[in-house]
């Protein structure tokens, strides 16, 4: 995928740039802004969840051919509360099975980590 490709979809909405991808780990950069937070002040859990996900799913489609990645589990745990600013989350493919693979990623927010992420994907053959 080249650089600064959007990933498409609700992502792509919320203006995550998929910064690279390829043979089973992908990078997403992302801008959270004011509209990205909760009443709290914090960048909102959904959309770190968003990210996750959607950097899961582009590693995965990078070892893949004809097959579309579907998540089937995902389970974010929240370390520190985002903020506006730069977040970066990086995924990588942990174990491709026949069936199903299992991605995790992390994301980071000025060299400190937000949140890191386990996904299972069933691969529905196209």
């Amino acid at each position: 995928m080249a650089d600064d490709a959007g990933p498409g979809g609700f992502a792509q909405r919320l203006g995550a740039e998929v910064e690279r991808a390829d043979d089973g780990s992908a990078r997403i950069r992302f801008e959270a802004r004011e509209e990205h937070l909760n009443p709290a002040g914090t960048l909102h859990g959904g959309v770190l969840a968003t990210l996750v996900d959607t950097a899961m799913g582009t590693a995965v489609r990078s070892t893949v051919e004809d097959d579309v990645p579907a998540t089937s589990q995902l389970t974010v745990t929240y370390l520190r509360p985002g903020r506006p600013g730069t977040v970066e989350v990086t995924a990588r493919v942990r174990t491709r099975g026949e069936h199903l693979t299992v991605c995790e990623a992390d994301v980071e927010q000025d060299g400190r980590s937000l949140a890191h992420a386990v996904a299972t994907f069933a691969l529905l053959h196209g």
